[in-house]
């Protein structure tokens, strides 16, 4: 197996356990909140800066079909962090890619990686507040819900804003799974079949 395996998921679904078992299943490495660390090491940006920002958008609205003059030493030739903590985690997906299979979670890294196998895991609200729930008892269900949706949104923009494509949108991955109704570890079997048929 060649591929590199990118896992997107909606808040609550359990992608990032079925990402975790399935690099465990296949002996591969996994990579989540390690990127942030990885990247940067390798792009000299202060590793806070990219919590700060992690899977946030730019703050600075982008205009389009508007062109203006500016002054070339304005504050708007400035990128914003969010565009550098972004290009510094895609150069970062890239060369993990060239070091062989892994598996990816979210950070647009199926529109990084150019020969993956990109996987959209998704639940109903209901299965995924129960699951949240399980996994802190202390909260809500109404609170928790809450929750989903706002990481949801903060997910599905910061997507679209990079990608252009829409988050969620089956024409957007190679296989879209339903946690919910299949079960973390059925979602790994299925991955893994798919990955077989690929050889």
């Amino acid at each position: 197996m060649k591929k590199v395996i990118t896992i997107s998921r909606e808040f609550g679904s359990g992608g990032r356990e079925i990402g975790f078992r399935l690099a465990e299943k296949l002996g591969i490495p996994f990579y989540d909140k390690e990127l942030i660390s990885m990247a940067a090491e390798d792009s000299n940006i202060a590793e806070e800066a990219f919590h700060a920002n992690d899977e946030v958008i730019g703050r600075q609205e982008r205009i389009d079909h508007e062109y203006v003059s500016v002054n070339p030493f304005s504050t708007l030739y400035e990128v914003p962090v969010s565009d550098q903590v972004f290009m510094a985690q895609s150069q970062m997906i890239r060369k993990l890619e060239k070091q062989g299979p892994c598996v990816i979670i979210g950070r647009c890294s199926d529109i990084i990686v150019e020969d993956g196998l990109n996987v959209f895991i998704c639940a109903t609200m209901k299965k995924r507040v129960e699951r949240m729930l399980m996994l802190q008892p202390e909260a809500s269900a109404k609170g928790m819900d809450s929750r989903i949706r706002a990481i949801d949104k903060k997910r599905r923009d910061y997507y679209q804003y990079y990608s252009g494509n829409e988050w969620g949108s089956p024409r957007n991955y190679d296989l879209c799974l339903n946690s919910g109704k299949l079960g973390v570890e059925r979602c790994v079997e299925i991955i893994a079949a798919c990955l077989e048929l690929d050889k």
